[in-house]
């Protein structure tokens, strides 16, 4: 089923995401698929699409860089990341806006709210955990890194888990220990999984299409595993 348009601003930006119901009627709790660093692409309303058909929530495919902008390739998306990533207010803004936006839709459990994000759309759905009430937040080869983990992860409420590519060059030993220590810290339900031999970007298919094939691979096992892994969460946490 072809989602919806669904437009709402992030701190002056036209956000259009893609919004996707189960075929059943009813209230349903509600997901938020934040994609990619790259930005709104056929990836993030696919994984949209299949959450609701298949786990029956309705979910939100979200914006990034407004009007349903995608960069080109990394040497766009790197300066646009670092600065998003280095300007709290505005992630925030840009996170609980969606969030804003998927509670105010018909049919939404607005009590039942997870999110799941890709590449640096882990980051936004582990900000979001830390400045909103959700159940769930799940990172799919995610950055690790996010503003209000520097201050402790007091303010997560809901579970968190991270699955990663253990060969992701962004995620080293050190940088998964400092995005674990805190949550530990702040008695977070979190878990962490590591696929062998795998890097970053292995849910997408068209990953090999950034010309960076060390970095960016697609592997079928792992976005198997970890679609499995989520849908498990999801079941648990928005029961």
């Amino acid at each position: 089923m072809a989602g919806q348009d669904l437009r709402y601003d992030a701190g002056g930006l036209s956000m259009v995401g893609s919004l996707h119901r189960p075929s059943q009627e009813g209230i349903a709790p509600g997901v938020l698929v934040f994609p990619e660093a790259f930005g709104f692409s056929s990836h993030a309303t696919g994984k949209a699409a299949r959450i609701a058909n298949e786990l029956g929530y309705v979910a939100l495919a979200c914006d990034l860089w407004g009007d349903r902008r995608e960069l080109p390739g990394l040497a766009d998306v790197t300066p646009a990341v670092e600065a998003l990533a280095s300007d709290a207010a505005a992630l925030r803004c840009r996170v609980t806006s969606a969030l804003v936006a998927l509670r105010a839709q018909p049919g939404v459990d607005t009590t039942r709210i997870a999110a799941v994000g890709y590449c640096f759309g882990g980051t936004m759905a582990f900000e979001l955990a830390a400045c909103a009430d959700i159940r769930a937040a799940v990172g799919i080869h995610s950055r690790l890194q996010f503003p209000s983990l520097d201050g402790g992860a007091s303010g997560i409420k809901g579970r968190i888990m991270a699955l990663l590519g253990a060969d992701d060059p962004g995620n080293p030993p050190e940088v998964q220990e400092s995005f674990a220590r805190p949550l530990t810290e702040a008695g977070v339900d979190w878990e962490m999984t590591l696929y062998g031999g795998v890097v970053h970007s292995f849910s997408n298919p068209d990953a090999a299409e950034k010309g960076q094939p060390d970095m960016l691979r697609y592997d079928a096992r792992a976005d198997r595993r970890s679609w499995t892994q989520m849908a498990s969460l999801f079941e648990e946490a928005l029961a």
